[in-house]
């Protein structure tokens, strides 16, 4: 079988589905299928790598800055390149894992079949997150055009000029509005939990009959033994990922440094506006490598997951089990729903900053050999839910029915 993936972005660029694409490729190729994947080349990086039967060739689609989405939507020039011609033909079938949904009309006039993958909500929400910043709630989907008033909220709170922020608006309430149509084109979906399905199918039912869900493919995650008792959260300071309620959680216990939470994915930790978070006990990094995000594994024993939108899987509370550390988190959106049976899973109702407080001083509380005795349990339940070779199985399931 030959599957064509079509993903701007790839891994180690991106987050995680960027991450899922490329076990996903590395997998399937391993599996002794023929993977080719055109995402966009940037600096440094070859234009063609080829490692047994993945074949990744990269192409300049678009520069750093600005929308990756809309970017990749306006790049029809790329789509009637002979070269491009040549790779349709060549596919059995066509894998459109995050954004470049321009390319699905192509692909079935070349009579191929195109299979979806959501990481998120984009196929209902322009902005894919389904939360209203401008209200603080999870966005009651009806249909109607996105508030402005939400885009122009989230724009700011992720720091983008006033430029952006207009063109954001402008773009998520014309173009962005019929983007998740082009879902409807497509042959399958495949979604990352049940909880994600739901929503997705409540505010788009025709895509009930097409939609599977497949958890996502696992990285190799060994166990890190715990050797402090400090905390670990790594979402930066985004409000969706709920850092403030973080903030909010350690200012109500009254916390003067006794609870050390070392936070990573800050753009610059120098800056003064982080010095800040110093008395609550927060130490910020940037975003970190694979060896020192382990050495930092090693401080702590639990991971705070405080998420005000509905994530659709976390990887960063998969990665937390598997790492045997306890986790903290959110109950929205996929999470309950992948933690389920994991002792080492403490939920508290999203956004609830005194749960959370409660949590916290919980989890300081015991002993360091039952925190982690809690975590290597509930590592074994996870091994037996999760399984890479099920996730392909399944994967290449759903491309065999289309092909």
């Amino acid at each position: 079988m030959n599957i064509l993936f079509l993903s701007e972005l790839f891994y180690p660029h991106g987050s995680g589905g960027e991450l899922a694409t490329y076990l996903y490729a590395k997998l399937l190729s391993e599996a002794g299928i023929n993977v080719i994947v055109i995402t966009n080349r940037f600096a440094g990086e070859p234009d063609v790598s080829k490692n047994g039967k993945l074949r990744v060739h990269r192409l300049p689609l678009f520069k750093r800055g600005g929308s990756i989405k809309y970017s990749i939507l306006q790049r029809f020039d790329i789509l009637f390149l002979s070269f491009m011609r040549k790779m349709f033909r060549w596919a059995d079938v066509v894998y459109v894992p995050r954004f470049w949904y321009s390319a699905i009309p192509l692909a079935k006039a070349y009579g191929k079949p195109v299979l979806v993958h959501l990481h998120d909500y984009i196929s209902i929400c322009p902005l894919s997150t389904i939360y209203n910043v401008s209200e603080n709630a999870v966005c009651n989907h009806n249909g109607l055009l996105c508030p402005l008033k939400c885009i122009y909220a989230y724009e700011r709170i992720q720091d983008r000029g006033f430029t952006e922020t207009i063109a954001s608006v402008a773009l998520n309430s014309t173009i962005g509005r019929y983007l998740g149509k082009f879902v409807k084109f497509s042959d399958a979906v495949i979604c990352v939990s049940e909880a994600q399905r739901g929503v997705i199918i409540k505010g788009e039912p025709s895509l009930r009959y097409k939609t599977h869900v497949i958890y996502n493919p696992l990285p190799e995650l060994s166990y890190i033994e715990m050797e402090g008792d400090d905390f670990g959260y790594f979402g930066g300071p985004n409000a969706l990922k709920g850092f403030h309620i973080l903030r909010k959680a350690l200012t109500y216990i009254g916390n003067h440094g006794e609870v050390k939470v070392h936070a990573t994915n800050f753009s610059n930790p120098a800056m003064a506006q982080y010095k800040i978070l110093g008395p609550l006990g927060i130490i910020p990094y940037g975003r970190l490598s694979q060896g020192p995000c382990e050495m930092l594994y090693k401080k702590i024993r639990a991971v705070i997951v405080p998420s005000v939108w509905p994530e659709t899987f976390s990887y960063v509370s998969i990665e937390a089990i598997f790492r045997g550390r306890l986790l903290i988190a959110s109950k929205i959106g996929g999470i309950p729903e992948i933690t389920k049976g994991c002792d080492a899973a403490l939920l508290f109702e999203a956004g609830n900053h005194r749960e959370l407080a409660e949590k916290l001083e919980y989890v300081s509380g015991l002993s360091r050999e039952v925190a982690s005795d809690m975590a290597v349990r509930s590592r074994e339940v996870f091994a037996k839910k999760f399984s890479n070779e099920r996730t392909i199985r399944d994967f290449t399931s759903v491309c065999s029915g289309l092909a």
